[in-house]
């Protein structure tokens, strides 16, 4: 595949990213004159009720958690009381620092911390899923540093984890030695301990991974990392509001939080299934000594001393407002009722694809379903969704698309509906021999050659188009 063979693939991202260049205001310096609040409030509004119906309605996949009105507009509401907070200035806004700080607590006594718990667990907001990576992993690079003299670290990844530990590993300098999965598509544990070398700082877990929402062997990666005396971070960016409930309901929720003596850092979001806005997460460790290689400190800088937990400074102490907010709001029993809601939706969509004949689903999940064929094109059946108003998410190695399960699929007729469509979908691609979906030319599935070169100069167009006005 040559580069101008992506002109078409540019063409039509750049389309879905721009719809309103013809019928909207757009500015490429600022106006001479600022314009009415008034008018700009309601072009704003105008865009996002053009937005609204596809995630309001349970079409997508992920990327709206809750979503209900009454809570949109409470979350609007606290982050108006809130909007001038910036925990980098705690003395002017200390409930900023007792909003984090019970963020943390009540996050941590969920998975295995606090005073029912193992009472040094501590951690920090993030502003994300991948912050609250990142910092991890130079937290652990750093931890290595100083205590093993480690200077070219590796840490154990398995080639479904996050994106986020590969960004890491760019950022930081760290070596990340892939892991492979085994047939249920969970980390190898065995593999990941034969690939230990002097060089390991750590091996990362997931419960669930994003791709087909399997939970890691995490008990036997934990135990291993325990024996080796490496650092093991379970990611529960997806997971850690969900899994804790889903134990207490009585489904089979192997091991995975602080309870395991091998584990010693966990990431959370709390704008995911904590149902807070987006724009917060939580990074947990074991005890406070680990903890502070996370944190920035400059005691000769000009302007006076300088510490700032997280790779922010100044921060939205809003949304940290947010997050405590949502948190007290649900309580153990909101979160309880969500999560039983969540589930037994998730389980009538996995057995209405389970159904579908040239369909198998991946492992053995509970809520993120992935799902692959070795008669149709996935991605084709991909397209056929999006035309009927559904938004999935792509996978490849092998080809294959999941939906991530969210409160906005458990209303009424949703999961039903979506069900109803994916079998019209591959009924359509199924009498359509030759099928190809859009992005088969980039995943392989037409046959042509697929380089990391091609795929990453895609990657960058499209990230060029995002800041392109």
């Amino acid at each position: 595949m040559k580069p101008s063979d992506l002109d078409p693939l540019v063409d039509a991202l750049e389309s879905e990213l721009r719809p309103y260049r013809d019928t909207h205001h757009t500015y490429t310096k600022l106006p001479a004159s600022g314009r009415e609040r008034w008018e700009i409030l309601a072009e704003m509004r105008d865009l996002a009720q053009r937005e609204e119906p596809k995630w309001r309605g349970g079409f997508a996949s992920g990327a709206v958690y809750h979503g209900d009105a009454e809570h949109i507009a409470f979350l609007n509401e606290v982050y108006a009381v809130n909007s001038q907070s910036n925990p980098l200035h705690p003395e002017l806004w200390p409930s900023a620092v007792k909003y984090e700080a019970e963020v943390v607590a009540m996050t941590a006594s969920m998975l295995g911390g606090g005073e029912d718990g193992l009472p040094s667990v501590c951690g920090t907001v993030t502003s994300g899923g991948t912050e609250s990576i990142l910092l991890a992993m130079r937290t652990y690079r750093d931890q290595a540093r100083e205590e093993r003299g480690i200077r070219e670290p590796e840490i154990l990844v398995p080639v479904s984890a996050h994106a986020a530990f590969d960004k890491a590993a760019q950022y930081f300098g760290i070596e990340l030695v892939p892991v492979p999965l085994d047939d249920e598509w969970r980390a190898d544990a065995r593999a990941a301990e034969d690939a230990v070398t002097s060089r390991t700082v750590a091996v990362v877990a997931s419960a669930p991974g994003f791709p087909h929402g399997v939970i890691d062997p995490v008990e036997d990666l934990a135990e291993m990392a325990r024996r080796r005396r490496l650092g093991c971070h379970v990611d529960c960016c997806l997971g850690g509001f969900v899994l804790p409930w889903a134990e207490r309901l009585g489904y089979p929720v192997p091991a995975f939080d602080f309870r395991l003596p091998g584990v010693t850092s966990i990431s959370v979001d709390t704008h995911k299934f904590g149902y807070a806005a987006k724009g917060s997460s939580v990074v947990l460790y074991r005890t406070n000594e680990l903890r502070r290689y996370q944190y920035y400190r400059n005691a000769t800088w000009m302007g006076g001393l300088y510490y700032s937990p997280t790779f922010a400074g100044s921060r939205a102490g809003a949304l940290s407002a947010e997050a405590w907010a949502a948190m007290v709001a649900f309580g153990e029993e909101g979160y309880m009722i969500a999560t039983q809601a969540l589930l037994e939706t998730a389980a009538t969509i996995r057995k209405g694809i389970e159904a579908v004949p040239e369909l198998y689903v991946l492992g053995d999940p509970l809520w993120v379903i992935a799902f692959a064929s070795d008669e149709v094109d996935v991605y084709a059946v991909m397209d056929r969704m999006s035309a009927r108003g559904w938004s999935l998410n792509g996978l490849q190695d092998p080809p294959a698309a999941h939906i991530c399960v969210t409160l906005r699929h458990c209303q009424p007729g949703v999961a039903e509906r979506f069900v109803a469509d994916l079998h019209t979908s591959v009924e359509d691609v199924r009498h359509l021999p030759g099928s190809k979906g859009v992005m088969a030319p980039i995943y392989g599935m037409t046959g042509a050659t697929k380089t990391r070169g091609t795929v990453e100069e895609l990657l960058a167009r499209y990230g060029d188009l995002q800041f392109k006005a």
